[in-house]
């Protein structure tokens, strides 16, 4: 079945890499950080899909859709996870690369 979406639609992507060594330490903390990023996430507005993943090859994603740019770029300004969030992931030694909005040209 086809996902319906606006065609404002968007996929917010954040990437972040971080030594292998460190998996179950990150790993921990991103299923900790769970218990306050989620409440804080569901009540922006716009939000469609939100999942998060870490690799045992030492990478952590977060992948979101979003009804527009604009509801997406909420996350930016969203304290619990640019400065709460991102600031235990870098003590523990994650790096992040910029993050990026993709429009949404087709869904299956």
């Amino acid at each position: 079945m086809t996902e319906s979406l606006s065609a404002t639609a968007v996929v917010r992507v954040s990437r972040a890499s971080f030594d292998p060594s460190r998996f179950a330490e990150v790993d921990a903390l991103n299923t900790k950080q769970a218990e306050y990023l989620i409440p804080a996430i569901k009540r922006l507005p716009g939000l469609i899909h939100f999942y998060a993943g870490v690799s045992p090859e030492g990478s952590i994603v977060q992948v979101s859709v979003w009804d527009s740019d604009e509801h997406a770029a909420q996350m930016d300004r969203l304290k619990e996870m640019v400065v709460d969030a991102r600031g235990e992931a870098e003590a523990v030694g994650v790096t992040f690369i910029p993050i990026v909005n993709y429009p949404i040209n087709w869904t299956i």
